[in-house]
C-alpha cells in the first residue's frame, strides 16, 4: 500500500496576517485534475494585495486558506478523465484556487502538493527549469484573458504558422510580466504590437516580439502613439500600470479601428503596511471615482472596456486554445520563451513570505521566484 503524501502549506491564517507555515491537507484530484509535487512557485502583486486588503478583495475566500498562482513541477497523481499528462511529468499551471467559481485552499500554488485543472496546465519542455517556468502562469492566463476572451479583446487566436491579421494592438506596459506574454501571444495571433516601456526595457520588449516602442514616462508619449498609429487600424489596447488605462482610452478614442481597452491592473493602490486596517471610505471613493471617470471617458469616444479576472479563462474555451493548443509547442520549438526572468529569492515554504515583500517593493523585467527543492 502507497504510504499517504505529506503536505505542507504557507497558510493565510486570517486577513492582514503573515504567512505561517503548517500542515495541510493532501487532496486527490478530480477527474479533470492533475495533482504535481511543486519544485518552483513565483509571486505575483494579488498574492500580497489580498494578504494586506483582506475582504477587500476575493471577499469570497475563507480562512485560514493557502495562496499562490504560479506552479510549477512534477505530476504525481492524475485524474480519471486526464489525457495530456502522466505521473512523473514536468508541468508549469495555474492554480485557479481565488477563483470564485473554485474557492479552494487546495488550489493554491504555495503548498508542496497542488491541485490543477488539467486544461490550466502545459508540460515543461526540456531545458527550461522550474524556475523559469514558473513565471509563465497567471500572467500568460491574465493577458490570455484580456486579448482572446470574447467579452474582452476577442482577438484570433495564437498559432505557430500565424497569417498577418492586419492590425496593431496597442500594449501599455509591454516589461510587465502581463505585457511580456501579451506581446508574445499578439504576435503569434497574427498582429502588430507597439507598446510602452522604460527606455532601458526597449531591446528586451523588441525581442519578445514588438515592433516600436515608446517610452510610458515621456510627457508627449500619448500623441507620438497617435501619430504612429495614423493610418493604422488599430485592434485595441491592453492597459497594465498605473495611469495605463486613461492614457490606451485616449489614444484609443483618436485612431481608426476597434474600440477597446482591456484593463489588467487593479486602479487602487494596496501597499501599506501589513496589518494597517485599509481605509475603507477613501478606498472605496478612489474606486468608484477612478470608475465613473472612466466609464464617462470611454462613452464620449465610443469605447467599450472592461477590467480582466485572470483565471476566467478556465470556465471557457480559451483555456484550452492557450495551454493545450498553442502553448506546450511554441515553448518546445522555442517559439515561446519564460519571460521575464526569474530572480530567485530562496528556497523552501518558509522563503513565501520574504519573496512576497520582495515583489511589493516593485521589481522590472523581472519575477520574484521561491524555489521548493525535493
Amino acid at each position: 500500500m502507497e504510504k499517504p503524501r505529506t503536505n505542507r502549506a504557507a497558510w493565510l491564517a486570517t486577513k492582514q496576517t503573515a504567512l505561517a507555515i503548517g500542515p495541510a491537507p493532501y487532496t486527490p484530484p478530480k477527474a479533470d485534475e492533475i495533482v504535481i509535487r511543486n519544485r518552483a512557485v513565483a509571486m505575483n502583486p494579488i498574492d500580497w494585495i489580498k494578504q494586506v486588503a483582506g475582504d477587500f478583495v476575493f471577499d469570497w475566500i475563507k480562512y485560514p486558506f493557502v495562496l499562490g498562482s504560479d506552479s510549477a513541477g512534477e505530476v504525481v497523481e492524475i485524474g480519471s478523465a486526464v489525457t495530456r499528462f502522466r505521473v512523473g511529468d514536468r508541468v508549469l499551471g495555474h492554480a485557479v484556487g481565488t477563483d470564485p467559481k473554485r474557492n479552494s485552499a487546495a488550489e493554491g500554488s504555495f503548498q508542496t502538493y497542488t491541485v490543477l485543472l488539467e486544461r490550466m496546465a502545459s508540460p515543461i519542455p526540456d531545458g527550461l527549469s522550474y524556475e523559469a517556468a514558473s513565471v509563465l502562469p497567471l500572467c500568460f492566463s491574465t493577458a490570455a484573458c484580456g486579448l482572446f476572451e470574447k467579452d474582452q479583446l476577442a482577438l484570433g487566436y495564437p498559432s505557430l504558422s500565424p497569417e498577418p491579421k492586419g492590425k496593431t494592438l496597442l500594449v501599455w506596459g509591454g516589461s510587465t510580466s502581463v505585457g511580456s506574454n501579451a506581446i508574445q501571444l499578439a504576435v503569434a495571433a497574427g498582429y502588430e504590437v507597439f507598446t510602452t516601456a522604460s527606455p532601458r526595457n526597449f531591446d528586451y520588449c523588441r525581442k519578445l516580439g514588438a515592433s516600436r516602442m515608446f517610452d510610458y514616462a515621456d510627457p508627449g508619449v500619448v500623441p507620438e502613439l497617435i501619430n504612429a498609429l495614423s493610418g493604422k487600424t488599430i485592434a485595441g489596447a491592453l492597459a497594465i500600470g498605473a495611469g495605463s488605462p486613461e492614457a490606451c482610452v485616449a489614444v484609443v478614442g483618436a485612431s481608426q479601428g476597434d474600440k477597446f481597452v482591456s484593463m489588467a491592473t487593479f486602479p487602487i493602490s494596496f501597499n501599506q503596511p501589513l496589518g494597517q486596517k485599509v481605509p475603507m471610505l477613501p478606498t472605496v471613493s478612489r474606486f468608484l471615482w477612478f470608475s465613473a471617470s472612466i466609464w464617462l471617458k470611454t462613452r464620449l469616444r465610443g469605447i467599450r472596456s472592461k477590467f480582466i479576472f485572470g483565471s476566467t479563462l478556465a470556465h471557457n474555451e480559451v483555456s484550452r486554445v492557450v495551454y493545450a493548443d498553442y502553448l506546450p509547442r511554441a515553448l518546445a520549438e522555442g517559439r515561446f520563451v519564460a519571460a521575464p526572468e526569474a530572480q530567485i529569492a530562496g528556497a523552501g515554504l518558509e522563503s513565501i513570505q520574504a519573496a512576497l515583500d520582495l515583489q511589493r517593493k516593485g521589481v522590472s523585467a523581472r519575477k520574484i521566484v521561491v524555489s521548493l527543492p525535493a
